[in-house]
């Protein structure tokens, strides 16, 4: 069976580890953490990185930090995992959903300003599969608003997007006020479990280490800043440990290799179904000549739920393991009954349709040549 995932030891992950152990430094915020965030603030200019024991509490810190309030509407799409929508929720927001753009699963900016309204604290952009929403035309709006932008870059390390306003080139998550990233085994660069808040706002740096540091301000005391700490604000123990820490470095070494491998992949993918997809059999995602991809994933859309059914099945007798992605949240049993009642076509036909095809580091490329031709064999049948 060739798996869906498996996650890449760099084979320095077990040595990192030990060493952290070694030094008898085991709780957060030690020598790797900020090794880890240091490599992410120089190579993606992020102003301040935090290392998080998932996207979720990062996403969360996000939803603390902007002071969300019951009342408060969060502008976000309906095609995305449950964590997007949770950690505003949380505080007692309103999600308000939007639905996908026509050729990939994106939030469709065009649609933002017809839902804004006076109680709209903050849009949230998902960059799906590591591809870039139009964030010229998102930030726009929000400035336009007053409206705060955070980046759910769970999928996009290492990817980017070319502003076609001001043709600078520019890494997923330095966009907006506030990011979130994920290095979940299924991520490109993994920790297991984990994170990273990324802040680009100046005036939610100091906030975001107290509230990092369960509302305390901890991290300025160990620095030497303060001569005592306390606690000042609210907050969680949102730090992971050393090890974790001592893991992801492992991962960042081998950052270059191992994109370089996956954007391979992407590609044999590419090339061995665009044929299909030119003859109708299913579609492959769109976007604009202005973002650049990561190879997180490689996915299809098939024409009905029913055709993807069909293929799943058959990819599995053949030995491949293929799986469909979100639920809409819209539909979701939490929040239906919850959601204003719009028709969100483009993300139905997303949760409907989708195949997520095998892709992970150790992919051969004679078992792309194998999944390729089970695909084709499956649409000569129908």
């Amino acid at each position: 069976m060739i798996p869906f995932n498996k996650p890449y030891l760099t084979g320095k992950e077990a040595h990192y580890m030990y060493s952290a152990v070694f030094t008898g430094k085991l709780s957060g915020n030690g020598q790797y953490t900020q090794m880890c965030q240091n490599f992410f603030e120089q190579k993606y200019k992020f102003k301040k990185c935090l290392l998080t024991t998932s996207c979720t509490d990062a996403l969360e810190m996000c939803a603390l930090l902007l002071r969300i309030e019951p009342g408060d509407e969060i502008i976000i799409p309906s095609y995305t995992f449950v964590s997007t929508a949770l950690a505003f929720i949380r505080q007692g927001a309103k999600v308000i959903f939007a639905d996908s753009n026509t050729g990939n699963p994106n939030l469709d900016a065009n649609q933002i300003e017809s839902l804004i309204t006076d109680r709209t604290k903050a849009i949230v952009p998902v960059h799906y599969a590591g591809i870039a929403c139009d964030m010229d035309k998102i930030m726009e709006i929000a400035k336009k608003y007053n409206l705060f932008v955070v980046e759910d870059a769970a999928h996009s390390i290492d990817s980017y997007y070319i502003s076609s306003k001001y043709g600078e080139k520019r890494a997923l998550g330095s966009i907006g006020h506030l990011a979130a990233f994920s290095f979940h085994e299924t991520k490109n660069i993994i920790s297991g479990e984990g994170g990273m808040l990324a802040i680009n706002d100046e005036q939610f740096v100091h906030r975001a280490e107290i509230i990092w540091e369960k509302g305390t301000n901890r991290a300025e005391f160990f620095r030497g800043e303060v001569n005592k700490y306390g606690w000042v604000d609210i907050g969680s123990s949102f730090l992971p440990s050393e090890v974790i820490a001592a893991f992801l470095w492992a991962q960042i070494e081998h950052l270059d290799e191992i994109q370089n491998r996956r954007k391979e992949l992407w590609e044999q993918y590419y090339k061995g179904l665009i044929p299909l997809a030119e003859k109708g059999h299913f579609s492959l995602p769109k976007h604009s000549d202005n973002v650049t991809k990561n190879a997180h994933m490689f996915y299809l859309i098939c024409n009905s739920l029913e055709e993807r059914s069909n293929l799943l099945t058959y990819l599995k007798q053949c030995g491949i393991l293929a799986v469909f992605h979100y639920l809409s949240l819209h539909i979701s049993p939490y929040y239906y009954d919850k959601h204003d009642g719009r028709n969100l076509p483009n993300c139905d036909r997303y949760s409907d349709c989708i195949v997520r095809l095998p892709m992970f580091f150790e992919l051969k490329f004679d078992e792309i040549t194998r999944i390729v031709s089970s695909i084709q064999n499956f649409y000569l049948q129908i």
